[in-house]
């Protein structure tokens, strides 16, 4: 891969890969480089499944479905009605194309290859540019501690529709698991242009990642700027349960909230120009800009003004907000 990576994107899935797609448009093949939250992963009918790596990978090769963004656009669902006729679990939909994948990652997991390798190898394979990366080998698992008791990220997710109330979550296995090596010395290179929080769920795709104490630690000593993009509009998110889950922790689905969230990692925030009125009471620089991600062309213009209000931070010497 040609090109030396400038800007790490920390994602999750659905709304982070909008952003990243557009951002691997904006920079030059071997720029990018996007550390993927694997928390959601789990293991369905004996296969091992990365659900964000997948969105992620399915994305940027043109291969998503255009309209749930989630799974493969030309997708077919024989294995799925077969295994329903014979009284197998089919909560979660595994498409034909999509089995495939599954297979071929269980199949070298099993012989030894890492999550990392395995994901690279992929990416090359649909020739995406950017480089791809899980945010650990390890294994951490997201936990929703709710009115229904603990559920796994998929039970919650998808199983039980985000219908339970969420009282807290967490990230089992964090304390021990080790931060991709290749995203710490990307946070320490002299030369890393940026970093993009993409407009992922801050508590269900992005938290995974911080509670790594290591990338937490690495993230507020980069001398990179730090931006993230509010998944927020209005109060609602576009897509997903973040407003829900902000309302039931007893935080207010604002971009205040988003920003606190946040606190001593952000150099500044993007959020959409019709909420500009909530610069006003945050203690950063804010880019009030269109963030509603419909098209290509709103995903390039969107990683575009992110990426040239990143330079604008690191040229003015501001210091990270506390």
């Amino acid at each position: 891969m040609s090109g030396v990576a400038q800007v790490l994107a920390l994602c999750g899935g659905v709304g982070g890969a909008k952003l990243a797609l557009g951002l691997a448009h904006v920079l030059p093949p071997g720029e990018l480089a996007i550390a993927v939250n694997t928390g959601d992963d789990f293991e369905h009918l004996g296969l091992a499944i990365s659900p964000d790596l997948d969105t992620v990978l399915y994305t940027l090769a043109g291969l998503s479905h255009p309209v749930q963004g989630w799974g493969r656009g030309d997708e077919t669902w024989h294995a799925l009605d077969a295994l329903r006729q014979l009284g197998g679990a089919t909560w979660f939909a595994l498409g034909d194309r999509d089995l495939a994948l599954h297979l071929e990652r269980t199949r070298r997991l099993r012989d030894g290859e890492s999550l990392s390798a395995v994901t690279q190898s992929f990416a090359e394979r649909l020739q995406i540019h950017a480089r791809l990366w899980p945010m650990s080998n390890d294994r951490i698992r997201t936990l929703v501690r709710c009115d229904e008791g603990v559920l796994g990220f998929q039970d919650y997710f998808v199983r039980r529709r985000c219908e339970p109330r969420v009282i807290s979550i967490e990230f089992d296995g964090a304390e021990r698991a080790r931060v991709l090596p290749e995203i710490l010395e990307m946070l320490r290179a002299p030369g890393l242009r940026a970093v993009v929080i993409c407009p992922s769920n801050p508590y269900l795709s992005v938290d995974p990642m911080l509670s790594m104490p290591a990338l937490r630690d690495a993230l507020e000593r980069t001398a990179a700027p730090v931006v993230a993009v509010s998944p927020l509009i209005g109060g609602h998110a576009v897509k997903g349960p973040t407003a829900k889950m902000m309302r039931e922790m007893a935080l207010s689905p604002d971009n205040l909230a988003i920003a606190s969230h946040y606190s001593g990692l952000l150099d500044g925030l993007v959020l959409d120009d019709g909420d500009a009125a909530d610069a006003a009471g945050l203690s950063l620089p804010v880019l009030a800009t269109p963030t509603r991600m419909t098209s290509l062309d709103d995903r390039v213009r969107l990683a575009r003004a992110t990426l040239q209000f990143a330079d604008e931070l690191a040229g003015s010497g501001m210091r990270r907000a506390s």
